[in-house]
């Protein structure tokens, strides 16, 4: 039973979300959107086990002095902070919470997005190698791009910015198109497998 009852959940609720959009009437629509609902209430309930475990694993780290315990104490202690504040003061402008929000974490974020910079042109270096045929073409296409969006490409070139765009708004835009369309079929597929119940995994391993 502890195996079964889930696969049968899974199936109903999958099918009675699939077919409420081919049959907008009821009892389809009210299933929907009770089954909303309860996903609401079960995500809250997640997030609050979340949360718990964040907690449970950085207070273990702390009392065993593992290395790094030191962020394990400043991620406890913002955690504490904004959920007190938050909780008690609310999130509205003016408030602790929101302070903290527009003054700390934006910036870390925007830190966070400077240093993946990096990352990309580090990642961009290796692909665009002119290796084969292929790479040579990204190579070719990458430059144009850049130059066309910059006004020393226009000193060079007038008609860059024309290229650049016509670059961005036909081979990028096809290739855009066909990663989405994989992965809509991926998602399709592998929600076809969890209805079904062929992919088992969300079970713990071993279902």
């Amino acid at each position: 039973m502890r195996h079964q009852i889930p696969l049968i959940i899974t199936f109903v609720a999958g099918i009675t979300m699939i077919v409420q959009y081919f049959v907008p009437h009821e009892p389809f629509a009210a299933l929907s959107q009770q089954f909303r609902i309860w996903f609401l209430i079960i995500a809250t309930f997640a997030m609050i086990l979340g949360v718990g475990n964040i907690i449970k694993i950085h207070v273990e780290r702390i009392s065993r002095a593992r290395p790094g315990w030191g962020y394990s104490v400043i991620l406890l202690a913002g955690l504490a902070t904004t959920a007190i504040s938050g909780i008690g003061w609310g999130i509205q402008p003016g408030t602790i919470f929101f302070y903290l929000f527009w003054n700390l974490l934006i910036p870390l974020g925007s830190t966070m997005f400077a240093l993946l910079a990096f990352f990309i042109t580090s990642a961009a270096y290796r692909a665009f190698r002119a290796r084969t045929a292929e790479a040579t073409l990204l190579l070719a296409a990458a430059i144009i791009v850049m130059l066309s969006r910059v006004p020393v490409g226009t000193y060079l070139w007038d008609r860059f910015p024309i290229v650049g765009n016509w670059i961005m708004d036909y081979p990028n835009t096809a290739g855009q198109r066909a990663i989405m369309i994989g992965i809509a079929l991926g998602v399709v597929s592998a929600s076809l497998r969890i209805i079904l119940g062929i992919e088992r995994t969300y079970m713990g391993a071993g279902k």
